[in-house]
Parts: structure tokens; sequence; C-alpha cells
């Protein structure tokens, strides 16, 4: 029996006095039974019937970058089909055990869901796509990496980023072979290294590679396009190049002294963590009774924050130039920070780091901000203080890298070096492709996903394997 009057439901989460003392999920994933008064509570809108109308009308699926058919595996989650339900789910998204952990569904699927409208709120699409993923894999299924007429193109991809991966994937789909040029020692980019593993375990990658590569997936890790292979070499070894090398540039903050010892990026924060956990350093606290200050708004500010803790630092304290209310991470993730002992100071911004004898950072001063009549930052230099800081890890962004070859191949690329594609995710050099944070800047997860999507049906139209629109549109 369908359930409508069921209001929206939430995976329960681990206590936060005892889940700051360990880098496992905060959350545990639904039951069967969470799962399936979920999924009953989806009305099966005419997705398909009201498509052309999608300005007047919104659901789950219009609202999905991937336009992942939610109805249908909802309603064979609903039914007991779980591989129906794993076969629908995987047929338009890369990897949505993956996605179904870290897309923010907010403002996506469950915002278009027409329940959301309602007191009781979206169906949880995100928690069901993971229950679904995750108990087909417990049940041996394997997602499909191959096509039974394998065609004689090989693509280079570089960048085992999200996007990357997402390319990767729906080329191999089509029976196009895939080498990856990974500069790491593992595969994932920023789900790898970027994103803790508190909020995404890292097997779920891992797994998904593993299956890859047993399909036939080549990987060359260690290996840095630009550096270590050319990629002129690239070009005239492989029919088709698609490049994913996301935004690895960390903004500066501007303020004095920020390059001092002590002043960190926080992907070298993030990166040293789970390069840690990697290794069983499960028990090496970084920050044991020290002072960090974390600079930014952002979910990155809030994911090093949140391992600051867990590192057991003395005190994590947040400095964000705007109120709470002007913060662009998400209401959970202030939250769950919150929750976990974290400190904000709003409405203020850094101007310079204090150095002792040594160089070294002991404190950060801070200014006072407000918005003027016409809306726009101010700072009283006035009304300043000081607060303790042995470390500052600076959380404000990304940007992209111009690379060498980007005028050696003469590719077009914009004021912020993020390269201009076509409709197909192609540059303006035949036969090189890109997509994700290296053309969007720093983006979504989801669109990184659909970018690699778009740019291996056009790589094989370009390649004459794929008719327009047969693939996934």
């Amino acid at each position: 029996m369908r359930k409508y009057h069921l209001t929206k439901a939430y995976p329960k989460r681990r206590d936060a006095q005892k889940r700051i003392f360990d880098f496992h999920p905060i959350y545990h994933d639904f039951d069967a039974q969470e799962a399936m008064e979920q999924a009953s509570r989806c009305i099966q809108c005419p997705v398909d019937i009201m498509r052309g109308l999608q300005s007047k009308f919104h659901f789950c699926r219009t609202g999905c970058p991937l336009n992942n058919e939610i109805p249908k595996w909802l309603k064979k989650t609903y039914d007991g089909d779980i591989l129906g339900a794993f076969e629908l789910s995987n047929a338009r998204s890369p990897f949505p055990e993956i996605l179904g952990r870290v897309c923010p569904k907010q403002g996506l699927c469950e915002s278009s869901c027409t329940l959301e409208k309602t007191p009781h709120h979206a169906v949880s699409i995100g928690n069901i796509e993971v229950y679904l993923n995750e108990t087909a894999f417990e049940n041996h299924a394997v997602p499909s990496y191959s096509h039974p007429n394998p065609t004689p193109y090989k693509v280079a991809v570089v960048g085992g980023g999200p996007a990357g991966l997402s390319c990767a994937t729906f080329l191999m789909r089509m029976g196009i072979s895939v080498e990856i040029f990974e500069k790491e020692d593992k595969v994932g980019g920023l789900l790898t290294y970027g994103i803790p593993n508190f909020k995404l375990p890292k097997h779920t990658i891992l797994r998904r590679v593993e299956w890859m590569k047993e399909a036939g997936l080549t990987v060359h890790y260690r290996t840095e396009v630009g550096k270590d292979v050319s990629l002129q070499s690239l070009k005239e070894e492989f029919d088709a190049i698609f490049l994913g090398m996301g935004t690895p540039l960390g903004r500066q903050s501007g303020m004095e002294n920020e390059h001092a010892k002590g002043v960190h990026h926080v992907m070298e924060l993030l990166m040293l963590t789970q390069k840690n956990l990697f290794n069983h350093n499960f028990h090496e606290a970084i920050f044991e009774n020290k002072h960090v200050v974390v600079i930014g708004g952002g979910n990155s500010a809030m994911d090093a924050l949140r391992t600051a803790i867990r590192h057991r630092a003395k005190r994590v304290t947040c400095v964000y130039r705007r109120d709470e209310a002007h913060m662009p991470s998400s209401a959970l993730e202030i939250a769950y920070a919150k929750e976990e002992g974290v400190e904000f100071l709003f409405s203020h911004a850094p101007k310079r780091a204090i150095l002792n004898d040594n160089h070294h950072v002991v404190g950060v001063d801070i200014v006072k901000t407000y918005m003027n009549k016409a809306g726009k930052l101010c700072y009283n230099e006035e009304e300043h203080t000081c607060i303790k800081a042995d470390s500052i890890i600076l959380a404000l962004g990304f940007d992209a890298q111009k690379y060498d070859f980007f005028d050696a191949l003469h590719l077009d690329y914009g004021r912020a070096h993020t390269l201009v594609v076509n409709e197909n995710k192609e540059t303006s050099h035949p036969f090189i492709f890109a997509g994700g944070d290296m053309v969007r800047g720093a983006n979504l997860v989801v669109n990184a996903a659909l970018d690699g999507r778009t740019a291996a049906l056009g790589i094989a139209q370009k390649l004459g394997v794929a008719k327009k629109n047969l693939l996934y549109m």
C-alpha cells in the first residue's frame, strides 16, 4: 500500500560526541523498510507526458542534471525489484551510489519533487538511490562497462576525477577503449581527496574503479600530463582526448603574512588526512590541542572545520565575512559543524596573520564587516580583534589553472582560464574534449558527471561510433 501521508525521512546519524573521534560516515544508510516507505510516497508524476513544458512544471527528473528516470526506479524499489531499479539507476548515471551521497538534492531533484510543495516534503530520493545500489552490490550485481561489439578506437582521459570517470564509463559502454592518466596515486580526484571520508566512504570510489579496470580500463597512476607525458604525445597516440583536470588552485585571502608557516590551503589538510587514512594512520591527530582557524563559509570550509575537530584540535573557529544567512554552505553542513563543536565568527574578515620570531602563525587579526546601503561588503578597520591560531586554513574556493599546452595546441580559454567548449564538450582543437570544473569553474559533482557523459557521446559521434541522440538523452 502506498503511503502518501508519510513525511520525508532522513537517515539516522551517529551521535556527535561519538563521531568526532573517527572518520567513519556520520549516517547510517536506509534499511529496507525505510527505503520502501519513502519509495511508496512517490506519486509517479507524468514526467514524459509533460515533457516540453518544463518551464511550468518541475519534477524530480527535470530537476536532475542527468535526467535520471527517478520515478521508474523508485517504483521498482517499492515493488521489490532491486535489480531492475539498479539497472535504471545506473543507465544515465556513472556512479549513482556516490551521487546519492554527495549531491545536494536541494535545488535539484528533491526540490523539484511535487511533494516538496506539501507539508510532507519531498521523497528522500538520494537516500533511496544509495540503498538500492548498495543492496544490489550485496547481491553481487556489477555495473556494465562493456559493449558486445568493441571498436578499434581508444581515448585518453586526463584526470581521474568525477568528469573523467564519467567520460570513461560511457565510452567503455560504447565499446571504446579508455586509458586514464592520473597524477595522484588513486583515482577519484575531488571524490577521493577533497570530500572527507565521513561524508563519502572511499571504498565506494575504489570499488567502481576496480570494476572498470576488470572490464578493460587502463590507469596510469602518478602520471601528470604536461610533466611526465606531453599532451602532444597523447594526441598522436589516441583517437581523442578528454581533459578533466579540475580546478586545482586554491584562492588566496589577501591578508598580510598569508604565506607564513602554519597557513595552509584546505586541500592540503583534506589530502593529508585522507592519505593518512589510506595508510592506516588513524591516530595521527595533526592538530591535537591546537587552535585552528578556518577562513571561508562554503562546504569545503565546513569539511576543513569538521576534519580539524577529528584531529583533536583544542578549539576550531570559522571566520566568515558575511552573516550566517549568506553562507554558501548548506544549512545542514553548518548545523553538523555546530553539533561537533565548531565555533563561528560571522561578519569578520582576516586582516593579518600574527607571527612569532620563527615566522610561524600564533594568531590572526580580524576586522568587523558590514553591508552598506548599496549592499556592498565594507570593512570597519577600527573594530578589530585578535584570536589565537596555531594553524590557519584558507577555504575560499578554487580556480582553474592555465597549462602550457593551452597555447601550444591553440585551445580557447576564458579569463578565469576555464576551457571554452561547444555543446558536445569539444574544445577549439578537434578531437580534444573537456568538462567538469576545468570548463565550469568549481561546481557540483553531478554537473561534472553530466559533462563527462556529454563528452563521451560527443567523442563517439566524432568517431562515427554513435549517432546523435542515441545515448542517454
